[in-house]
Protein backbone atom coordinates (compact mmCIF):
# COMPACT_ATOMS: atom_id res chain seq x y z
CA UNK A 1 0.00 0.00 0.00
CA UNK A 2 0.77 3.24 -0.94
CA UNK A 3 -0.07 7.26 -0.10
CA UNK A 4 -3.31 8.79 -1.78
CA UNK A 5 -3.53 12.37 -2.44
CA UNK A 6 -6.28 11.94 0.20
CA UNK A 7 -4.07 9.76 2.67
CA UNK A 8 -1.52 12.34 1.83
CA UNK A 9 -3.39 15.42 2.83
CA UNK A 10 -5.13 13.45 6.01
CA UNK A 11 -1.69 12.75 7.36
CA UNK A 12 -0.81 16.19 6.90
CA UNK A 13 -3.81 17.20 8.91
CA UNK A 14 -3.01 15.03 11.24
CA UNK A 15 0.33 15.74 12.24
CA UNK A 16 -0.67 19.54 11.77
CA UNK A 17 2.51 20.09 8.58
CA UNK A 18 2.76 22.19 5.77
CA UNK A 19 4.90 21.01 3.03
CA UNK A 20 8.47 23.11 3.57
CA UNK A 21 9.28 25.47 0.54
CA UNK A 22 12.83 26.30 1.82
CA UNK A 23 13.15 22.31 1.75
CA UNK A 24 12.02 21.91 -1.53
CA UNK A 25 9.17 19.80 -0.37
CA UNK A 26 6.79 18.20 -3.11
CA UNK A 27 4.98 14.81 -2.12
CA UNK A 28 4.18 11.94 -4.59
CA UNK A 29 1.02 11.35 -3.69
CA UNK A 30 -0.04 9.09 -6.72
CA UNK A 31 0.19 5.31 -6.14
CA UNK A 32 1.62 4.21 -9.94
CA UNK A 33 3.87 6.73 -9.96
CA UNK A 34 5.98 5.80 -6.82
CA UNK A 35 5.12 1.90 -7.77
CA UNK A 36 6.45 2.90 -11.80
CA UNK A 37 9.75 4.40 -9.96
CA UNK A 38 10.47 1.16 -7.65
CA UNK A 39 10.15 -1.16 -10.94
CA UNK A 40 12.64 1.42 -12.31
CA UNK A 41 14.80 0.56 -9.35
CA UNK A 42 14.75 -2.95 -10.15
CA UNK A 43 15.35 -4.00 -6.42
CA UNK A 44 14.36 -6.87 -4.70
CA UNK A 45 14.58 -9.60 -1.97
CA UNK A 46 18.11 -9.23 -1.02
CA UNK A 47 18.85 -5.74 -2.29
CA UNK A 48 19.93 -2.74 -0.12
CA UNK A 49 17.88 0.87 -1.28
CA UNK A 50 18.81 4.31 0.57
CA UNK A 51 16.08 6.66 0.16
CA UNK A 52 17.18 10.20 0.73
CA UNK A 53 14.09 13.29 1.72
CA UNK A 54 11.79 10.22 2.06
CA UNK A 55 9.21 12.73 3.67
CA UNK A 56 6.17 10.87 4.90
CA UNK A 57 6.35 7.57 2.80
CA UNK A 58 4.91 7.31 -0.25
CA UNK A 59 7.94 6.07 -2.37
CA UNK A 60 9.22 4.71 1.09
CA UNK A 61 6.08 2.19 1.04
CA UNK A 62 6.39 1.49 -2.92
CA UNK A 63 10.36 0.44 -2.33
CA UNK A 64 9.04 -1.69 0.86
CA UNK A 65 6.72 -3.62 -1.36
CA UNK A 66 9.66 -5.02 -3.66
CA UNK A 67 11.18 -6.59 -0.61
CA UNK A 68 14.26 -4.74 -0.62
CA UNK A 69 16.06 -3.61 2.90
CA UNK A 70 14.77 0.23 2.95
CA UNK A 71 16.91 2.82 5.05
CA UNK A 72 15.15 5.92 4.49
CA UNK A 73 16.64 9.35 5.25
CA UNK A 74 14.53 12.30 6.19
CA UNK A 75 15.99 15.98 7.56
CA UNK A 76 13.02 17.48 8.37
CA UNK A 77 12.14 16.45 12.14
CA UNK A 78 8.75 18.05 12.05
CA UNK A 79 8.14 15.00 9.36
CA UNK A 80 9.56 12.50 11.28
CA UNK A 81 6.93 11.05 13.51
CA UNK A 82 4.66 11.00 10.77
CA UNK A 83 7.57 8.98 8.50
CA UNK A 84 7.93 6.71 11.18
CA UNK A 85 4.40 6.13 11.43
CA UNK A 86 3.86 5.25 8.06
CA UNK A 87 7.36 3.24 7.28
CA UNK A 88 8.54 1.50 10.54
CA UNK A 89 5.62 -0.73 10.49
CA UNK A 90 6.73 -2.52 6.96
CA UNK A 91 10.20 -2.73 8.14
CA UNK A 92 11.96 0.44 7.17
CA UNK A 93 14.84 1.75 9.08
CA UNK A 94 14.03 5.75 9.62
CA UNK A 95 17.08 8.31 9.58
CA UNK A 96 17.22 11.60 11.17
CA UNK A 97 19.86 13.62 9.12
CA UNK A 98 21.25 15.68 6.30
CA UNK A 99 22.37 13.87 3.00
CA UNK A 100 24.51 17.19 2.61
CA UNK A 101 26.18 16.36 5.86
CA UNK A 102 25.82 12.72 6.55
CA UNK A 103 28.69 10.04 7.44
CA UNK A 104 27.79 8.02 4.66
CA UNK A 105 30.41 5.51 5.76
CA UNK A 106 29.78 5.16 9.01
CA UNK A 107 25.94 4.71 7.72
CA UNK A 108 26.56 2.62 4.71
CA UNK A 109 29.22 0.67 5.70
CA UNK A 110 32.52 0.03 3.14
CA UNK A 111 31.17 -2.37 0.14
CA UNK A 112 31.55 -0.92 -2.72
CA UNK A 113 28.32 -0.93 -4.85
CA UNK A 114 26.20 -2.61 -1.96
CA UNK A 115 23.43 0.26 -1.77
CA UNK A 116 21.12 1.64 -4.45
CA UNK A 117 19.66 5.04 -3.78
CA UNK A 118 16.16 6.03 -4.80
CA UNK A 119 15.10 9.34 -4.03
CA UNK A 120 12.79 12.74 -4.82
CA UNK A 121 15.35 15.15 -4.81
CA UNK A 122 14.55 18.85 -3.73
CA UNK A 123 15.97 20.88 -6.89
CA UNK A 124 18.39 23.17 -4.68
CA UNK A 125 20.22 20.50 -3.57
CA UNK A 126 20.29 17.51 -6.71
CA UNK A 127 23.07 18.49 -8.16
CA UNK A 128 25.81 19.10 -5.75
CA UNK A 129 24.75 15.79 -3.68
CA UNK A 130 24.50 13.67 -6.72
CA UNK A 131 28.28 14.44 -7.69
CA UNK A 132 28.98 14.40 -4.25
CA UNK A 133 28.05 10.85 -3.48
CA UNK A 134 29.71 9.44 -6.66
CA UNK A 135 32.99 11.54 -5.34
CA UNK A 136 32.75 10.33 -1.88
CA UNK A 137 30.08 7.41 -1.27
CA UNK A 138 31.39 4.31 -3.33
CA UNK A 139 29.60 1.94 -1.54
CA UNK A 140 26.18 3.59 -3.63
CA UNK A 141 26.37 1.11 -7.04
CA UNK A 142 23.64 2.79 -8.74
CA UNK A 143 21.27 5.96 -8.45
CA UNK A 144 17.04 6.43 -9.58
CA UNK A 145 16.57 9.85 -8.51
CA UNK A 146 13.82 12.24 -10.00
CA UNK A 147 15.09 15.98 -10.36
CA UNK A 148 13.64 18.86 -12.12
CA UNK A 149 13.85 18.42 -15.90
CA UNK A 150 16.88 20.71 -16.29
CA UNK A 151 18.86 19.26 -13.80
CA UNK A 152 18.24 15.70 -15.16
CA UNK A 153 19.25 16.28 -18.44
CA UNK A 154 22.75 18.17 -17.30
CA UNK A 155 23.24 15.31 -15.77
CA UNK A 156 22.94 12.67 -18.59
CA UNK A 157 23.92 15.07 -21.08
CA UNK A 158 26.40 13.86 -24.02
CA UNK A 159 29.40 16.15 -25.33
CA UNK A 160 28.07 18.40 -28.08
CA UNK A 161 24.49 18.64 -26.36
CA UNK A 162 22.81 21.73 -25.24
CA UNK A 163 23.03 21.15 -21.33
CA UNK A 164 26.24 19.36 -21.25
CA UNK A 165 28.43 20.82 -18.57
CA UNK A 166 31.19 20.63 -16.00
CA UNK A 167 28.49 18.43 -14.16
CA UNK A 168 27.50 16.52 -17.09
CA UNK A 169 31.78 15.26 -16.88
CA UNK A 170 31.49 14.76 -13.57
CA UNK A 171 29.03 12.18 -13.53
CA UNK A 172 30.40 10.61 -16.78
CA UNK A 173 33.82 10.53 -15.02
CA UNK A 174 31.92 8.07 -12.53
CA UNK A 175 29.49 6.31 -14.14
CA UNK A 176 26.82 5.95 -17.17
CA UNK A 177 23.61 7.96 -16.72
CA UNK A 178 20.07 8.17 -18.39
CA UNK A 179 17.16 9.80 -18.19
CA UNK A 180 14.82 7.17 -18.00
CA UNK A 181 10.94 8.92 -17.77
CA UNK A 182 9.08 12.20 -17.18
CA UNK A 183 7.22 12.73 -14.12
CA UNK A 184 4.08 15.29 -14.47
CA UNK A 185 3.43 17.98 -11.76
CA UNK A 186 0.12 16.92 -11.55
CA UNK A 187 1.14 14.11 -9.17
CA UNK A 188 2.76 16.43 -6.44
CA UNK A 189 1.52 17.94 -3.31
CA UNK A 190 1.77 21.40 -3.61
CA UNK A 191 2.24 20.92 -7.51
CA UNK A 192 5.67 22.43 -8.32
CA UNK A 193 6.02 24.80 -11.26
CA UNK A 194 9.18 22.99 -12.89
CA UNK A 195 9.20 19.67 -14.64
CA UNK A 196 10.43 16.16 -13.07
CA UNK A 197 12.48 13.49 -14.84
CA UNK A 198 13.85 10.42 -13.32
CA UNK A 199 17.37 9.43 -14.17
CA UNK A 200 19.04 6.88 -13.94
CA UNK A 201 22.61 6.65 -12.95
CA UNK A 202 24.97 3.47 -12.69
CA UNK A 203 28.29 3.77 -11.69
CA UNK A 204 31.66 2.06 -13.83
CA UNK A 205 33.76 -0.43 -12.66
CA UNK A 206 36.56 2.20 -12.85
CA UNK A 207 36.79 5.38 -13.51
CA UNK A 208 36.16 7.04 -17.36
CA UNK A 209 39.86 8.16 -16.90
CA UNK A 210 42.49 5.87 -14.98
CA UNK A 211 43.19 8.13 -11.77
CA UNK A 212 46.64 6.02 -12.15
CA UNK A 213 47.65 7.93 -15.51
CA UNK A 214 45.48 11.24 -14.21
CA UNK A 215 44.77 12.01 -10.93
CA UNK A 216 41.07 13.28 -10.77
CA UNK A 217 42.19 16.76 -9.34
CA UNK A 218 44.29 17.64 -12.39
CA UNK A 219 41.05 16.04 -14.60
CA UNK A 220 38.81 18.53 -13.30
CA UNK A 221 41.41 21.26 -12.56
CA UNK A 222 40.98 21.69 -16.56
CA UNK A 223 37.21 20.77 -16.65
CA UNK A 224 36.68 23.61 -14.45
CA UNK A 225 38.46 26.03 -16.34
CA UNK A 226 37.33 24.97 -19.75
CA UNK A 227 33.33 25.18 -18.26
CA UNK A 228 34.16 28.58 -16.64
CA UNK A 229 34.92 29.84 -19.76
CA UNK A 230 32.13 27.82 -22.14
CA UNK A 231 32.06 30.33 -25.00
CA UNK A 232 35.51 30.69 -25.75
CA UNK A 233 37.80 28.82 -27.48
CA UNK A 234 39.82 26.25 -25.31
CA UNK A 235 43.32 27.87 -25.99
CA UNK A 236 41.80 31.24 -24.51
CA UNK A 237 40.02 29.14 -21.16
CA UNK A 238 42.74 26.83 -20.78
CA UNK A 239 45.43 29.43 -21.54
CA UNK A 240 48.59 29.47 -18.68
CA UNK A 241 47.22 25.81 -18.38
CA UNK A 242 47.32 24.01 -21.68
CA UNK A 243 50.02 24.63 -24.38
CA UNK A 244 50.02 23.70 -28.17
CA UNK A 245 52.10 20.71 -27.42
CA UNK A 246 49.34 19.40 -25.26
CA UNK A 247 46.60 19.99 -27.63
CA UNK A 248 48.58 18.55 -30.28
CA UNK A 249 49.12 15.41 -28.08
CA UNK A 250 46.18 14.76 -27.05
CA UNK A 251 44.30 15.68 -30.82
CA UNK A 252 42.33 18.09 -29.73
CA UNK A 253 41.65 21.73 -31.76
CA UNK A 254 42.88 25.03 -29.74
CA UNK A 255 39.92 25.65 -31.55
CA UNK A 256 37.49 23.57 -29.77
CA UNK A 257 34.69 24.39 -26.76
CA UNK A 258 34.85 23.15 -23.79
CA UNK A 259 31.18 21.50 -24.58
CA UNK A 260 33.03 19.80 -27.29
CA UNK A 261 34.92 17.27 -25.25
CA UNK A 262 33.81 14.14 -23.58
CA UNK A 263 35.47 12.85 -20.86
CA UNK A 264 37.44 10.64 -22.52
CA UNK A 265 38.41 13.44 -24.42
CA UNK A 266 39.56 15.79 -21.34
CA UNK A 267 41.30 12.91 -19.86
CA UNK A 268 43.77 12.99 -23.18
CA UNK A 269 44.77 16.57 -22.52
CA UNK A 270 45.15 15.87 -18.71
CA UNK A 271 47.16 13.37 -19.38
CA UNK A 272 49.59 15.12 -22.18
CA UNK A 273 49.14 17.99 -19.94
CA UNK A 274 50.77 15.83 -16.96
CA UNK A 275 53.24 14.53 -19.16
CA UNK A 276 54.66 17.67 -20.84
CA UNK A 277 54.65 19.08 -17.13
CA UNK A 278 56.78 16.48 -15.48
CA UNK A 279 59.12 15.75 -18.60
Amino acid sequence: MTLTRRQTIELLETHGLRPSRALGQNFVVDPNTVRRIARLAAVGTGDQVVEIGAGLGSLTLALAETGARIMAVEVDRHLLPALRETAEPVGVEVVEGDAMSLDWAGLLGPIPNSWTLVANLPYNIATPLVADLLDQVPSIGRMLVMVQREVGERLAAPAGSDPYGAVSVKVAYWATAKVVGRVPASVFIPRPAVESVLVDIERRPQPAVDPGVVPESELFELVRAGFGHRRKMLRKSLEGLVGPHDFECARIAPTARAEELDVAAWGRLAACRRRHSNS
